[in-house]
């Protein structure tokens, strides 16, 4: 294939998971143990920074106790709206902010028997967590995995045998990675980026660096 073709898989591919990578966007899934920071707008007594608890609620003045989980902010504040403007506030104004992400997971996806989301505990590296999702479907997968990062800032490129034979450290993961196994859809895509970069060194995908 040409450079330009693999460019421009490159660049969707960077598109589709630098922007899964970003954790504190609009599309966040509020979770356990996350710290949330709920402000109502000339109600100061009602505002409040609060704990998510291991069972998703957390538990505001008046509305009480308020299943959080799996809401981002914007669809938590237009819950909150809703509650509190049928007897208590009117026509309240509501802002959610996440201050704390402690419900830590990094997704992994391709060529892994089980794709997912999954938590990060402690200090986890690549290799544990693509064990956790059953490790690779060796049908369909090759050895080349790309990790998004900061946002979508950072991809950076690892290749397991390398990783195995001792030759590459195993990398830790951070929470909001997406980790990305090598498979048919993405093969253009890894061609051009291991020509662009040396192993496990990150390219950046702000700017001019596409």
């Amino acid at each position: 294939m040409s450079a330009e073709p693999n460019r421009a898989k490159l660049a969707q591919f960077a598109d589709r998971y630098g922007s899964a990578s970003n954790r504190k966007s609009a599309g966040y899934k509020i979770g356990p143990q996350d710290v949330l920071e709920v402000t109502v707008f000339k109600v100061p007594e009602l505002s409040k920074s609060v704990q998510v608890t291991e069972s998703g609620m957390v538990n505001l003045p008046l509305v009480g106790e308020v299943p959080v989980a799996g809401k981002t902010a914007n669809g938590l504040e237009r819950d909150l709206e809703g509650r509190l403007g049928v007897k208590y506030v009117k026509s309240p104004q509501v802002s959610v902010f996440v201050k704390e992400y402690n419900s830590q997971r990094v997704t992994i996806e391709g060529a892994v028997k089980k794709p997912g989301v999954y938590p990060v505990r402690g200090n986890d590296s690549l290799m544990q967590t693509i064990a956790r999702a059953e490790g690779l479907d060796r049908e369909i997968s090759s050895t080349n995995v790309a990790i998004f990062r900061d946002d979508g800032r950072q991809m950076l490129h690892y290749d397991v045998a390398q990783i195995r034979s001792g030759a590459v450290a195993d990398p830790e993961v951070q929470m909001g990675d997406v980790i990305v196994v090598e498979d048919s859809s993405t093969k253009a895509a890894f061609q051009y980026l291991k020509a662009l970069t040396p192993m496990a060194s990150p390219l950046v995908l702000l700017g001019t660096a596409l």
